[in-house]
């Protein structure tokens, strides 16, 4: 690390002499991330599962509402700071943010409708505590319930800044099929996941609940973890170490630790990339420089490979055209296919609601419906979003290509914005009471007893008769069949009427969030690629123009200008060199 951070200032530092201040950004930049040790990691699970104790477990501090009537509804980001306070993170126009501190002490208090949201939309509760794990660069990110409505594509929409995903699941029962469809959307992103099996102590059937699990998991070769929020509570408040050892955070440590040390290499490597990519255009510039210094017989050689090599660079500059068509192309494929592919989703939703729905009184099922429903379109954004991912992913590398004149070319990180549940679901108008059913067929049986009633006096029988009696409770028991045939018509019509709107809804306002994402990923994309052939032309132009002026340098001055000029490219080759040595490997 003092290594990189080293290497970063002396680059830095010759790049600032030429007057590179483009260069100046990118490694002051890539200097932040290297500093920066946090490690974002987001716990997830359905509701009542046991997030927010296991968090409370983890920290060894009592900080996340708990209890049977507590559950999470805002994401709760947890971060190290020297002297508690909270804040909540409400959003405003664009991209920026507003803050609101309040007291810890009322976090239990806080919901959506807080009034110190003042209207506002709260993105997360922003919580800072002088706790020893997050002191070591761990952020947790306690999320919502993912069965809700939502939530999971929320948590999706997280992943590209995560460094790893804690999916919380107890050992009542084993893993359910929402629960595999998230976790192989997760695994799908490629982010770090462990699945924890909470609440071991709890239920002696734990270890058939786990291996159940692992079978779930095999394909996707995810670890699982069981552990026991409880017991660990319990070993931290005694200080005994074999119940520590059982409630199976040692694993879990372990986990942790070897997503920090991926990630620290990870961010090593880039950084290291964007040196050697800055110290390659420097020394570019100084070398033709120094060439033409030391031999002026042959500058006029020199000059002419550089003008050569602008040229060139010209040429891909003005080949622009070329990549920002592919890009535009793509982008436009990537609109159109994104949208066909959600619209396409919601479709067959809404074609197996309606047969579901014929086949079934919704009156009876309303609730399981709305909650299939939403949860239904909740796994179709969220697979809709990882489908936008990798396609932006496609075709970045597609773009990548028109570069490989300049060589190995860095990919841009892509953060995809999600689609989120906007519509609601009607509620259905109750069916009829006992009472009005009995007076239906009581309004059928009238007409029955008095035709037949009539009939028979002239045979001399009364009108209320044995067989005007009967007929009234064949046509009553008619006109009641009739009348439930045609109010369950009455209510499946009106249920499909609501499912069709609720699709419309989420189909209306996802038209609108897939532009955004793709003018987002375009503009990403056209800034990224841009800025490489302007350094690279950039490069290429300020070495020919100091080849030009050593020229016309005297002696004196040229000798002074060598040895400074001998004195960076020494730095700059020692600093590539201890890049590629075995020992930063």
């Amino acid at each position: 690390m003092d290594t990189l951070l080293s290497l970063l200032d002396d680059t830095a530092t010759a790049a600032r002499t030429t007057g590179r201040e483009d260069l100046v950004a990118r490694l002051e930049s890539a200097a932040i991330r290297l500093r920066d040790p946090r490690r974002r990691i987001i716990v997830a699970g359905h509701p009542a599962q046991g997030k927010s104790r296991f968090v409370n477990a983890l920290l060894n501090q009592d900080i996340c509402p708990v209890g049977d009537d507590a559950t999470t509804t805002i994401p709760l980001q947890l971060a190290y700071a020297p002297h508690p306070r909270a804040e909540l993170v409400l959003s405003t126009t664009g991209s920026d943010e507003t803050r609101v501190e309040f007291p810890i002490e009322e976090l239990a208090q806080i919901d959506a409708r807080t009034p110190l949201a003042a209207g506002k939309t709260i993105t997360r509760i922003d919580l800072h505590l002088p706790n020893d794990l997050l002191a070591d660069g761990i952020v947790i990110i306690d999320t919502p319930g993912i069965g809700t409505r939502g939530r999971s594509v929320g948590v999706l929409e997280m992943l590209p800044t995560a460094d790893a995903v804690l999916m919380v699941t107890d050992a009542s029962t084993e893993l359910t099929a929402p629960e595999l469809t998230f976790l192989r959307q997760v695994h799908e992103f490629g982010v770090a996941t462990a699945v924890l099996v909470t609440k071991t102590d709890l239920y002696p059937h734990w270890r058939q609940v786990f291996e159940a699990d692992r079978e779930h998991l095999a394909q996707l070769a995810l670890p699982v973890l069981p552990i026991s929020a409880l017991l660990r509570t319990h070993a931290l408040r005694r200080q005994d170490a074999q119940l520590g050892a059982e409630s199976g955070f040692g694993e879990l440590f372990q986990f942790l630790r070897e997503v920090v040390t991926r990630e620290e290499s990870a961010t090593r490597r880039t950084v290291a990339c964007e040196i050697s990519s800055a110290a390659e255009h420097l020394t570019l510039a100084l070398g033709s420089e120094l060439a033409a210094l030391r031999d002026p017989q042959h500058a006029a050689t020199t000059i002419a490979e550089l003008e050569a090599a602008k040229a060139t660079a010209q040429q891909l500059h003005r080949r622009t055209a070329a990549w920002q068509q592919t890009l535009a192309d793509g982008i436009t494929d990537l609109a159109g296919d994104v949208d066909h592919d959600l619209r396409e989703r919601l479709r067959t939703i809404s074609r197996t609601g309606e047969e579901w729905i014929d086949d079934h009184d919704p009156g009876r099922h309303w609730q399981a419906i709305a909650e299939w429903l939403t949860g239904t379109v909740d796994t179709a954004l969220g697979d809709n979003l990882l489908w936008a991912h990798v396609r932006a992913e496609t075709l970045a590398e597609r773009v990548a290509e028109h570069f490989q004149e300049l060589g190995a070319t860095e990919l841009p990180a892509l953060a995809i914005e999600a689609t989120h549940q906007s519509g609601t679901l009607a509620e259905l108008e109750p069916d009829i009471g006992v009472l009005s059913k009995v007076l239906v067929g009581m309004r059928g049986s009238y007409g029955g007893v008095l035709m037949v009633g009539l009939a028979t006096t002239f045979a001399g029988l009364a009108m209320l008769n044995p067989l005007s009696i009967g007929a009234g409770v064949l046509v009553g028991g008619k006109a009641y069949r009739d009348d439930k045939q045609a109010r369950l018509a009455r209510r499946r019509a009106e249920a499909k009427t609501a499912v069709r709107r609720f699709l419309d809804d989420i189909a209306f306002h996802a038209a609108k969030d897939t532009k955004d994402r793709t003018h987002h990923i375009h503009r990403t994309l056209r800034d990224h690629y841009a800025g490489i052939a302007e350094r690279t032309l950039r490069s290429i132009d300020e070495s020919l123009t100091a080849a030009q002026q050593s020229a016309g340098i005297k002696a004196a001055d040229r000798d002074r200008r060598s040895a400074t000029l001998e004195h960076q490219l020494a730095t700059l080759r020692h600093g590539t060199a201890q890049l590629h040595a075995p020992t930063n490997a």
